[in-house]
């Protein structure tokens, strides 16, 4: 993916247009799209890596993670802390959840956090 079709996709991912995300940079309405064809500056890349809490290297191209280097062990301590703090006691139907259920439901809160963790 192009520098433009990554800004696109993140865009679209929230719900926007590229219009109102330039607006919202204070950017005129039209110069994302100019992107298209020439290189931006390094602080407007930055503004907008920071925009959709991204970084640089993932709107380059550099990297497919769009998590910024140093808050992947956060987020991932704060998926831990709530798995292990909700997985206690938990019961479907009246009865408790064997190990093996647990271990399911873990990993499909996973998959919910990666897709979504934007949202949270």
């Amino acid at each position: 993916m192009t520098l433009f079709e990554r800004i696109k996709f993140l865009t679209k991912k929230q719900g926007k247009n590229l219009k109102s995300v330039a607006l919202d940079l204070g950017f005129g309405e039209n110069y994302l799209y100019t992107w298209k064809r020439q290189t931006p500056s390094a602080e407007n890349l930055q503004k907008v890596a920071d925009y959709f809490h991204v970084s640089t290297d993932y709107l380059l191209g550099r990297t497919d993670n769009m998590n910024i280097a140093g808050n992947d062990d956060q987020y991932n301590h704060d998926l831990k802390e709530f798995i292990e703090s909700n997985m206690d006691g938990m019961a479907y139907g009246g009865e408790d959840l064997t190990a093996e259920d647990k271990q399911k439901l873990e990993m499909a809160l996973k998959l919910v956090f990666d897709k979504y963790n934007d949202k949270f």
